[in-house]
């Protein structure tokens, strides 16, 4: 049975099934050693997180030391695997975790759940009187979903470098994910095929590694190549444009044989490189102008629900021979569920949907009725945004994940979009973390529990402040972006004098929104946690740039106010015209500084993360934007030596 209120004062993600904690603590003074044969990845995990945070590291003991040795020098830490024991009754994934003054155990059935237990117990230490300890325990766990999978659109403009694609699998292999799919559109260098793919695009050669490193650390690589739509920029290339549904536009035509020649090509080199993955995923979906364009008689011949599950079953053909189960999103089948009778009953629906709907049980139910394995598919929110709508996401993850579990569904595929090419995928680890700690735990996982382990597990600091800063962008998103059409991201770069936006923010009260944000802003600038430091200065640089918006819209409004009195004070004796004027010009000086304050913020979170290709588009925004206030800094400049030279103040020009 798990002690509450035990469990929560450890502040472990996922929490653990059942947890109790007895009297004494283990100091960590010294290095823990292990046997030999401890899985080389859990011990990378763990002394990885142990050495951020000033813990001495675990280290191997040489084969033929016996065990126990001198338990007054060091505490023992085994590792038992052996099938002839009791513990083998254990299910796949699960695991036991003793922590006494004896020792450290380790028990599970099978490899994955032996990793578990250690990813538990890197989360274990506390401060106790200042120094490092570990707490007796005994935990019990096992996951609720059995696959716990991240997909990652590497194809919008953030394409992550091989250090930041590999630091992301070891995060969500320390939270107990178990699957990451990257979502590939056109950047995997297809060596028959490399015109579509950006000149630092995925090699064959990195493809591999990164399955290699995956499995490594426990985690199951799963590529994802669209095969359908979202296809422009393979399709802009002239060599492929005949493949067009309309030209140069997004969707691979089944009435184009070259659809089909390129798709072949790409997908047997693909799994030339990984030839013999679990699960294979098509893409497929949104292909909402099929059988208007190109295909038009093909549809009209065969049917539209037709034409499209000849598609899959054409992939499914090319992919089956490695073995691997072919995965689709479900909106297709949606549009029409006649498709679930047309196409192979191996194929695994990613049930797709992201918005706060009081229930996702009808979803599920139509794939279940089908007779098809599924994953929920939740999304994190983040797309056009600074920071994620955490708000929404945690409402979308905690009722589909909820709802999956109870239905029995195969797993979680929990889904991170970068739509407009410049959100950063380090401000997206709190609802990535949530839906993996929702996938794993049998219960619900409460909000703001999880905001009060959040700190700790993730960043390694006891500051609930941390907690806090989240709650406050959180809240600020979601009072400022109340929609699709009002994204922060867009809210960012707009100009402040436009009627439209202008009256949007007009609604808001700017200062209350601002000082929410610099709480935060504060907070994150005069500390810095010891895990995760970077993804802390990407939560500062979605303060700043929070606050930014607020103050932006301000100053356009006390632009336009300052304006106005001086030309209804024109002429007067003791005119506050020309200073009017004067600040007007600062104030435009003064947004100048800030977009150019925040440029190389962005610049350094970008390049922690991604290949430099798509950046320079980002950061000519930050030109454009520093350029325009200059701009109008000067025309006012212009107007104010004019008003000297007796000319009459003309209106505002913007």
């Amino acid at each position: 049975m798990l002690l509450l209120a035990a469990a929560l004062s450890l502040h472990l993600l996922p929490q653990p099934q059942s947890v109790h904690v007895a009297g004494c603590t283990v100091p960590l003074t010294r290095s823990l050693h292990v046997r030999s044969n401890f899985d080389r990845a859990s011990l990378d995990e763990v002394n990885e997180r142990w050495n951020l945070l000033g813990i001495p590291p675990i280290t191997r003991v040489a084969p033929g030391i016996a065990f126990p040795v001198s338990r007054d020098t060091f505490v023992v830490l085994h590792y038992r695997m052996d099938l002839n024991v009791s513990h083998t009754s254990l299910p796949p994934q699960a695991y036991r975790l003793s922590v006494s003054g004896g020792g450290i155990q380790i028990q599970s059935g099978d490899s994955d759940g032996a990793f578990y237990g250690a990813m538990t117990l890197a989360q274990l230490p506390q401060r106790v009187n200042g120094k490092w300890a570990l707490p007796c325990v005994d935990i019990s766990d096992a996951p609720a979903l059995k696959w716990r999978v991240l997909s990652d659109d590497v194809s919008r403009g953030p394409l992550p470098n091989m250090r930041y694609f590999k630091e992301r699998i070891r995060t969500i292999a320390a939270f107990k994910m178990n699957g990451y799919s990257p979502y590939m559109e056109h950047v995997f260098v297809d060596p028959r095929n490399p015109l579509p793919a950006p000149l630092d695009g995925i090699t064959p050669a990195q493809l591999r590694e990164l399955f290699d490193y995956a499995k490594r650390y426990h985690v199951t690589f799963i590529p994802e190549q669209q095969t359908f739509a979202h296809m422009h920029n393979t399709l802009a290339v002239e060599k492929y444009a005949t493949a067009a549904e309309f030209q140069h536009d997004f969707l691979l035509s089944p009435a184009s044989p070259l659809s089909m020649q390129y798709l072949t090509q790409v997908v047997r080199d693909e799994l030339a490189v990984i030839p013999h993955p679990l699960f294979f995923h098509i893409g497929s979906d949104e292909t909402s102008v099929l059988g208007l364009g190109q295909s038009k008689a093909l549809v009209a011949q065969h049917g539209l629900s037709q034409v499209y599950a000849d598609h899959l079953r054409q992939m499914n053909r090319l992919i089956a021979p490695s073995g691997a189960r072919m995965m689709v999103w479900d909106d297709g089948i949606e549009n029409d569920p006649a498709i679930m009778t047309m196409i192979p009953k191996s194929t695994v629906v990613i049930n797709w949907h992201y918005g706060a709907e009081k229930s996702f049980q009808k979803y599920i139910g139509l794939i279940a009725s089908g007779g098809f394995q599924q994953m929920v598919s939740p999304g994190d929110h983040n797309w056009n945004q600074i920071y994620p709508d955490i708000r929404t996401a945690l409402v979308n993850e905690q009722r589909f994940i909820d709802e999956g579990k109870a239905s029995h569904v195969l797993g979680l595929f929990q889904t991170v979009w970068h739509d407009d090419g410049e959100s950063l995928f380090e401000a997206t680890w709190y609802p990535v973390l949530y839906a993996a700690a929702s996938g794993w735990e049998q219960r619900s996982v409460d909000p703001a529990r999880f905001q009060a382990d959040f700190p700790s597990a993730f960043f390694g600091s006891d500051d609930a402040r941390y907690g806090r800063d989240i709650a406050d962008l959180a809240d600020v998103q979601s009072r400022m972006a109340d929609d699709y059409n009002y994204s922060s991201d867009y809210l960012f770069w707009v100009d402040p004098f436009d009627a439209h936006a202008a009256a949007h923010m007009a609604k808001l009260d700017l200062r209350a929104l601002r000082l929410e944000a610099e709480d935060a802003e504060q907070h994150l600038l005069q500390n810095e946690p010891p895990l995760h430091a970077n993804a802390a200065r990407v939560m500062f640089l979605a303060a700043r740039k929070y606050d930014f918006i607020g103050r932006k819209f301000q100053a356009a409004q006390e632009i336009r106010d300052y304006y106005a009195e001086a030309q209804a004070q024109a002429g007067k004796p003791h005119s506050p015209t020309a200073r009017d004027l004067s600040w007007t010009k600062y104030w435009f000086w003064e947004l100048r500084d800030r977009y150019e304050e925040i440029r190389p913020l962005y610049a350094a979170a970008w390049r922690y993360e991604n290949r430099e290709s798509h950046l320079s588009s980002n950061l000519q925004r930050y030109d454009i934007a520093a350029e325009q206030n200059i701009e109008r800094a000067d025309r006012i400049y212009d107007i104010t030596l004019d008003y000297n030279a007796g000319k009459p103040l003309p209106d505002l020009p913007w």
